[in-house]
């Protein structure tokens, strides 16, 4: 039996325009129709529907760390996405030895392999944040366990089938020996190669490119940083249409007024990210992040004991909202967080409403907040049924309201 999802307005692609119905039949868009709902259709009273959120750098959240998880853990945050309106997201792991990370790599598989087949957010594979990095922008990455991303290093990741199939994404430094050579293997390999805690100069930042690099992980954080002589890092990736550029915009990591800029010069390549570690979603307390402890404070950032931000507590709705109350328009905010993310990692039936698409949805209110997510045509949370459990703001105060389709997690700064 079809189901027929109808708003007063839609983002289709790059655009919002409505009134607009979206028609899915066993998991997929088959039709998306502009006018007047037709009968039976849910319509939604007010607000705005959009794909599903794509987050392609999620290190865990809600007390998960990805380096250390099992199946009940996974179930976790694959239950808890949905409430940001994440349909879809890439699990990520930090830096350590390439024998760890093959056997956390496992352990993410088994556990995303052991979820049942419907309900919840769905994970994307594998994203490695490391161990091909450098020292010299290392943020709280331990440089001790930084390797060369050498022949036998790629010989081991893409040797291993479990994990060559499922790699979506690779982070690394491209001035460090032998890297320009893993670029052009893992790109050929189907692997997007991102720039990250990289102190490359603009030279060699545009020689990732020219080997098939085509994303920068979490621009600005843990990089040679933009001068008006030398672009380092940033410089070259505003202005390089080759680059996605991922953002953490929780106003903490990149300050309102580099977002505005980065929107400003290039929008229509943005992926909004969140690089939630396991605090995401919880009070301020003591977690995890790769292994290594991390402190969630009051201000809703995590940080190593030395005081260095730690990945984020940032959920993806919040950030599309942070970027909202900025001035950027909301079609491209909300397309930074559906379709370019979606286009990076070659996923054309994610992140867009066409014939085709998975029938990932979410029904936002008038103030950017999920109130109904699907994923493949099924409702996975809805905010006028939903409880409150496991959803904290940065003081550890429960802030989901069912009745009022009120729900976020813990950010750096209010929206």
């Amino acid at each position: 039996m079809d189901t027929v999802v109808a708003a007063p307005r839609a983002l289709l692609g790059h655009s919002i325009t409505g009134p607009a119905s979206v028609r899915i039949r066993e998991g997929r868009v088959v039709e998306v129709v502009a006018g007047d709902p037709p009968p039976g259709a849910q319509v939604c009273g007010g607000g705005l529907l959009t794909p599903g959120l794509v987050d392609l750098q999620v290190n865990g959240a809600v007390g998960v760390d990805f380096a250390d998880v099992d199946a009940a853990g996974m179930r976790r945050v694959v239950d808890a996405l949905p409430r940001t309106g994440v349909t879809r997201f890439v699990p990520t792991l930090i830096t350590a030895p390439v024998a760890v990370i093959l056997r956390q790599a496992g352990a993410v598989l088994a556990a995303a392999a052991a979820l049942p087949e419907s309900g919840g957010a769905r994970p994307l594979g594998l994203h490695l944040e490391g161990p091909f990095l450098s020292p010299q922008r290392a943020g709280v990455h331990d440089p001790a366990l930084m390797d060369e991303p050498g022949r036998a290093q790629i010989d081991a990741l893409l040797g291993d089938d479990l994990v060559r199939h499922a790699l979506r994404l690779v982070t690394l430094a491209p001035e460090r020996p032998g890297a320009l050579e893993a670029v052009r293997r893992l790109t050929e390999a189907g692997v997007l190669v991102s720039v990250g805690h990289s102190d490359a100069t603009g030279e060699q930042t545009r020689a990732a490119a020219d080997a098939g690099a085509a994303m920068v992980t979490h621009l600005f954080n843990a990089q040679r940083p933009l001068g008006h002589r030398e672009p380092g890092v940033p410089g070259v990736a505003l202005v390089d249409e080759r680059f996605t550029l991922g953002l953490i915009a929780d106003l903490a990591h990149v300050g309102p007024d580099v977002v505005r800029l980065v929107f400003a010069a290039a929008a229509s390549r943005v992926a909004l990210v969140t690089d939630a570690m396991a605090a995401a979603g919880m009070p301020p307390g003591r977690y995890r992040l790769g292994g290594a402890d991390v402190l969630l404070a009051e201000d809703g950032v995590p940080r190593s004991p030395e005081g260095v931000i730690a990945g984020s507590a940032l959920t993806l709705d919040r950030a599309v909202r942070n970027v909202v109350s900025l001035g950027v328009d909301p079609a491209r905010a909300l397309a930074a967080a559906t379709i370019v993310p979606a286009d990076a990692i070659g996923e054309p039936t994610l992140g867009r409403l066409a014939p085709g698409a998975v029938g990932d949805l979410v029904w936002w209110d008038d103030d950017l907040r999920p109130r109904r997510v699907w994923v493949d045509g099924e409702v996975v949370f809805d905010a006028a049924t939903a409880t409150a459990a496991d959803v904290f703001d940065a003081d550890g105060e429960v802030v989901f309201d069912g009745a009022a389709g009120v729900s976020s997690y813990a950010t750096a700064t209010p929206a």
